[in-house]
């Protein structure tokens, strides 16, 4: 595989170890490498399990740390150590986001793995069972981010599943000259490209970008009576609407600089 996988994990409570330790064969037999970006407070545990499947890991320092979260920050330093390895194509996901697809989906995972190479960037959505698998307050927010970018490129995409795949060539465009270090990297990569000119543009839509972050909630879900229950809590709480509108604010604003550019 001419593709190597870059990831950003978090996850201090070490949540998601069981799904690492039951995916990463999945994962190191579909990718050709694999790169770790860890937050400071990641799960030791993990970060050591990635290191000894032969993972590329860089662990963000202190100070990076005080500055406070910078998804964009993150995921630019992920898709950076994958150029390291010299694979002709990286394939970005958030690490939860991926630990579920191979977990459930292994032979998709690998079908759309091989098809990233057919473009220099390749936008990873969601089929509409998938994007509807998630609470009102992921689907109501981000179809408005998804309606917005279409308005502005006119690609009627799925951007903010959290994955996509980038050929070298366009990675490294995107590092030179993309400084978005907000959450708004959804949007604002594809929009640098599209600018720039002389890239490829695709999209796959797929069944294993559903709904991901109750793996780590097992108990929970089980404490309140299932999974549709517990989406109906997160669906009633303000603060995750507040949240999540906070998201879709930052994943907008990311996209007015190409507004009269696209």
């Amino acid at each position: 595989m001419d593709v190597t996988l870059a990831v950003i994990y978090h996850d201090p409570q070490g949540q998601l170890y069981q799904q690492i330790v039951r995916t990463l064969p999945t994962l190191t037999n579909i990718f050709g490498g694999l790169t770790v970006r860890a937050s400071h407070t990641a799960d030791k545990r993990s970060v050591a399990l990635f290191a000894s499947a032969g993972a590329v890991v860089q662990i963000q320092s202190l100070e990076q740390a005080a500055e406070g979260p910078k998804l964009g920050l993150a995921r630019r330093t992920a898709v950076a150590l994958a150029l390291q390895l010299n694979y002709p194509f990286v394939f970005y996901c958030d690490c939860d986001r991926i630990l579920h697809w191979a977990d459930w989906y292994p032979e998709e995972l690998a079908r759309v793995a091989a098809r990233v190479v057919d473009y220099d960037f390749t936008m990873l959505g969601r089929t509409n069972r998938a994007f509807d698998s998630h609470p009102r307050i992921q689907r109501d927010t981000e179809a408005i981010v998804n309606h917005v970018f279409q308005v502005v490129s006119g690609h009627a995409w799925d951007v903010v599943a959290g994955a996509r795949g980038i050929s070298r060539r366009a990675a490294e465009a995107i590092l030179a000259g993309c400084s978005d270090e907000q959450v708004s990297t959804d949007v604002s990569w594809p929009l640098f490209l599209k600018r720039a000119g002389g890239f490829s543009l695709g999209y796959i839509p797929a069944e294993g970008l559903e709904f991901e972050t109750a793996d780590r909630y097992g108990d929970d879900v089980a404490r309140v009576g299932g999974q549709a229950q517990w989406l109906a809590q997160l669906d009633a709480d303000p603060r995750q609407w507040a949240h999540r509108l906070d998201l879709a604010r930052l994943e907008i604003e990311g996209m007015v600089p190409y507004v009269e550019k696209v």
